[in-house]
């Protein structure tokens, strides 16, 4: 079969998982004919994805959040407000995406949460069948069981979920656990996609906490504490390309431009992870036994940690208390049934896509 695949640029979570998908789907005999990637003018699309992918890759304009004044958390106010007022320039990205699947010849177009792939399928009439895969779409089962009085901002994360798969045959919800199956929803629940450098990792236990920042106003928090506790030894990824691939601010602290292998090597050799409570690192996390701290940017990241704190994944602050990671490492102990569910994502992904047909 030919699948073309619809990725959201936000982050590196929606990337690897299209990096790793593709690679199964090539194992099983199928065929990735495209990759299309909502780009953002505040990002750049990383190399790593570029040249990880077989698949052609092409980018079109999408929506993105838009960084508060600290370039912490994202300012939703303005994201709405800004994207709403120029909807009319995401109008070619739309019939963009109509043309190439309809050129491409796929029989299954894959998406990894952009919003454009459930515009297109909205204002155009495509044949093609959808099916959409992410955490998030975890968030609609009604057995999810989120307490959303503690997360006010849940119902517009769900009806934005539900935009970006109008059209979609089937949703696969990628989860940290089993659950059963919600058929009133068509929710399908399925293991993490981690990568197969992560699978064939062996952990260590090293002196050093390795972190993520997606957006670089948090570094702030993490040099104070440094200046704190100027003893234990960091090492974080941010995407400050301005900064170079690799900044030593002192003997027990280095920052790395995101790079995908040089993340996944730092990871298995850390004694804990920090983040901004990215599905995707917590998953990686997980897989290798580390402890993790989530101090989530947005409501997404808001319910991530609350998922994740189920798992005895790790601990929730707002800020990167990095103190509150140490006292929770030492008691940690890593869930040994969780790497059998991710180890079983080869087989129960590909019959979800290879059964939509």
């Amino acid at each position: 079969m030919k699948y073309l695949f619809i990725v959201q640029g936000e982050g590196r979570g929606h990337l690897t998982q299209a990096m790793t998908l593709e690679m199964l789907l090539l194992e099983r005999g199928h065929e990735v004919v495209q990759v299309l990637v909502g780009k953002s003018p505040q990002r750049q699309l990383p190399l790593f994805f570029k040249s990880g992918l077989k698949a052609p890759v092409k980018e079109f304009e999408s929506m993105n959040f838009m960084p508060s004044a600290d370039n912490k958390r994202p300012d939703m106010f303005k994201t709405v407000i800004l994207n709403s007022f120029e909807f009319h320039r995401f109008i070619p990205s739309i019939q963009f995406i109509r043309d190439e699947i309809r050129a491409s010849g796929a029989d299954v177009v894959v998406n990894f949460y952009e919003l454009m792939a459930g515009m297109t399928y909205f204002f155009h009439r495509i044949d093609v069948p959808m099916v959409c895969i992410g955490h998030q779409y975890l968030f609609l089962h009604k057995d999810f069981g989120l307490p959303k009085e503690k997360y006010p901002g849940s119902m517009a994360l769900d009806f934005f979920s539900r935009l970006t798969s109008i059209g979609a045959v089937k949703h696969l919800a990628l989860s940290f656990r089993e659950m059963d199956a919600d058929m009133d929803h068509n929710i399908y629940v399925v293991p993490p996609l981690l990568r197969r450098e992560v699978l064939e990792a062996i952990p260590e236990t090293g002196e050093y906490i390795h972190g993520y920042m997606l957006n670089s106003g948090f570094a702030e928090e993490i040099f104070q504490w440094h200046e704190a506790n100027p003893d234990v030894e960091l090492r974080f990824f941010w995407d400050k390309w301005d900064e170079g691939k690799i900044k030593v601010i002192d003997d027990k602290m280095t920052m790395y431009l995101i790079d995908d292998k040089e993340f996944i090597n730092q990871m298995k050799g850390c004694w804990a992870y920090a983040s901004t409570a990215g599905f995707e690192s917590i998953c990686e996390a997980m897989y290798l036994g580390k402890p993790v701290l989530m101090v989530p940017s947005h409501i997404e990241q808001e319910i991530n940690g609350f998922d994740a704190r189920r798992s005895n994944a790790g601990v929730v602050c707002n800020t990167f208390n990095l103190t509150e990671l140490i006292k929770f490492a030492r008691t940690f102990i890593p869930d040994a049934r969780y790497k059998e569910w991710v180890q079983s994502a080869s087989s129960v992904i590909i019959n979800e896509l290879e059964n939509v047909c």
